[in-house]
């Protein structure tokens, strides 16, 4: 295999890539040659405008982790940050002071929005941004792309019985950052979405692929989104490259992040098996063809397969690199045995 195009959200998704990339260098996953092209296409319907400055954190989030610049920690954000523009802010009183803005991330955020205002689509200030992060030795030659060169973003519907209507609908972000998703989502509203594109080079990456890979990242709000770019779907189904996933639940719920509430929120089953009906096969309209679920969750095999997705149950926990392509390994031999 020389092309793997992933689909990628934040922290789950780059967390995978450094599996994959470390797997790819140590020539432990078959059939992959050393010099593999991995594409990501990553989701940007979590994207915000704050402070005037265009926000982007699953592209920013896949940038720093394979350019060794996030915060491993928090697994967000830049490594050995500093909130001096922050807190200057919040001394201000500007609003919203629920979301933190780094000072070296600012860096980026502020070269972003000036390429934006100047004319350049996202996917070549992506490309431009990037190039201050490749020369890292983990980068391993990715191409990241955004999933729309559009605006699209995520909205969530609460309930506000102070609100006419009895809900209020929040920005995603907010709903993460300041609600920390303990309020009930009631809908989602994906604002641009259905009107928008995909961005140069997307269609082309899933169609000349030698495989794709969903990572565990959200399936509602992240692959969710990405599937959701017109066009995107079809390419998923018509590619001739197999498509496995990895399932983002574990024991029933999520490892991290909010999957079990974007689940809910749209009548999905949280299970493992629940997510893979909800993605389908792609012999059934879907776009899977191979599901790994964690050992924990091997009850639901039968009924991935009853679904038409060949499945196995392997460790799913990402606990470092070496695991990680461990379960990159695995997702090659379910859909490529030979």
């Amino acid at each position: 295999m020389q092309k793997i195009t992933v689909l990628s959200g934040g922290v789950g998704g780059a967390t995978f890539l450094q599996g994959l990339l470390h797997g790819i260098a140590a020539g432990s996953l078959p059939g992959v040659a050393a010099e593999a092209e991995v594409t990501v296409v990553a989701n940007t319907a979590d994207d915000i405008w704050l402070h005037g400055l265009k926000v982007c954190p699953d592209l920013d989030t896949v940038m720093y982790t394979l350019g060794e610049g996030i915060d491993a920690e928090r697994g967000w954000g830049r490594s050995e940050e500093t909130w001096s523009a922050k807190e200057e802010l919040e001394r201000y009183g500007v609003e919203p002071t629920w979301f933190g803005l780094g000072d070296r991330d600012i860096a980026t955020h502020l070269v972003r929005t000036q390429m934006l205002e100047a004319g350049y689509p996202l996917s070549e200030v992506t490309q431009a941004l990037c190039r201050r992060w490749s020369s890292a030795p983990s980068w391993g030659g990715v191409t990241l792309l955004p999933m729309s060169d559009d605006r699209v973003e995520t909205h969530v519907a609460i309930a506000d019985a102070q609100a006419p209507s009895g809900k209020r609908v929040v920005h995603f972000q907010e709903y993460w950052v300041r609600l920390h998703a303990e309020v009930p989502a009631e809908a989602l509203v994906f604002v641009g979405l259905a009107e928008s594109t995909p961005g140069p080079g997307v269609l082309a990456a899933i169609a000349e692929a030698d495989l794709v890979i969903v990572p565990p990242s959200n399936p509602v709000v992240s692959i969710g989104t990405i599937v959701g770019v017109p066009g995107i779907r079809d390419a998923l189904r018509s590619t001739a490259a197999p498509v496995v996933g990895l399932s983002p639940i574990v024991g029933d719920t999520h490892v991290r992040g909010m999957a079990h509430q974007m689940l809910t929120c749209i009548d999905v089953e949280v299970s493992a098996a629940g997510v893979a009906r909800h993605y389908g096969a792609r012999a059934q309209g879907g776009i899977l063809d191979g599901w790994l679920v964690d050992e924990r969750d091997a009850h639901h095999v039968a009924a991935v397969e009853a679904a038409g997705v060949a499945c196995a149950a392997v460790p799913l926990m990402m606990v470092d690199p070496a695991a990680t392509a461990v379960m990159a390994a695995e997702a090659i031999r379910l859909v490529r045995p030979s």
